[in-house]
This record gives C-alpha cells, structure tokens and sequence, in this order.
C-alpha cells in the first residue's frame, strides 16, 4: 500500500465532506493524531477500519485502499446505453445511463445482458387513453415471476417494479415505440421492441 497517496485522499475527501481530523477520530473511536498520521503518510488505517471510513468518506473500500478514485467518463446523454442491475442479496433494482460502479450489500454489480437465446413470455400490447396497457404471459409466484419492467423511449425511463401474486402487466405513457425490457427471476432479461399499439 501507497500510505502517502493514500494519506492524500483521505486528507482530500475529509475536506470534501467539510470534516476535521477531530471528526473522523470520533467516528472511527481513535484519536486525531493517527488521522494526522494517515494524512501525512506516516501509516495506514487498520484492517478493521476501511469499512466504517468509506462509509464516513462516501468512497469505495478498494478504491481508498488504492490511494486514488477513478471517475467513470460522463454520461454523453444516449439513453440508448441504459444499464440495469439487481442485487443477487436484496433483489434490489438500479438503473444507470452510462458507465457506473455500482454496489449493494457489499457486492460490485455488473450491467444485466439481454439473453437472445431465450423463449421470451407473450406480450400484449392495447392502446388505453394516452398509454400503453402491456400485459404479460408470464407465472408470478414466488419462485418464477417477472422482477421488473422497463420501458424506454427518446430521453425517459419508466421502470415498474413487479411482485410475485400480482398480475404481469404494466401501464406506460404511449410515446410512439419503444423499448420494453422484463426481468425474470428465473431466466433474465428479455428485450422486446413497440411499435404504435402492438409489438414489433
């Protein structure tokens, strides 16, 4: 380990978050002077500390570890790089535009991928007022059932989260086409393509 570089940043992210050396001690229950000492690269936190310092810091353990964040490149606005994630722990469901690290309960995430190989459900597709009614042949038990649905269209993304015993169908604004994404528990992500008033 790099202890100035890592001194560096800790140093640049307590700043950041407008806390003192005082602050973090508290915090971590050590003393200021071994904050001091990480700040001046004289030593490293203990093992037992990186976590509850990311935390207090809002960085990722491997990242103050390293001495150095990477910012990831800023998101050019293509809606067309949408990126879904869900959490294998909580099923917890996160959505990116752009390249991200994303992390829940302690796990870096990957970008779900579209499996082409795949007996997608049935969908339907019914002009209701100024919406799309879609719904979905698809088992919603507890075991098997679709975890989300996600329509996107020029510069919008309208997720609905699905749950097991309801019934497998969405309500979205009708913005002329689309993309339509369904998450099942069981086999992925499936795509499907809209077009005015029924699937393409």
């Amino acid at each position: 380990m790099d202890c100035a570089k890592i001194g560096r940043l800790i140093a640049r992210l307590r700043k950041e978050k407008g806390l003192t050396q005082q602050d973090i001690a508290d915090a971590l229950g050590i003393t200021n002077k071994t904050v001091s000492k990480w700040e001046c690269g004289l030593g490293c936190p203990d093992v037992g500390l990186w976590p509850e310092l990311s935390v207090i810091l809002g960085a990722e353990v491997t990242q103050l570890m390293e001495g150095e964040i990477t910012p990831n490149k800023p998101d050019s606005g293509n809606i067309e790089r949408v990126r879904f994630y869900v959490c294998p722990t909580c099923h917890n469901v996160l959505v990116s535009t752009g390249s991200a690290s994303i992390h829940c309960c302690g796990r870096k995430l990957e970008p779900l991928k579209v499996i082409e190989e795949q007996e997608s459900p049935k969908i339907e597709v019914e002009t209701v007022d100024v919406d799309y009614y879609i719904t979905i042949g698809h088992e919603m038990t507890r075991e098997h059932h679709l975890l989300f649905a996600a329509y996107i269209k020029s510069d919008r993304v309208f997720l609905t989260r699905l749950y097991p015993e309801q019934e497998a169908a969405v309500r979205v604004p009708n913005l002329g086409g689309g993309k339509l994404y369904l998450y099942c528990t069981r086999h992925g992500l499936a795509l499907y393509r809209l077009r005015r008033g029924a699937k393409a």
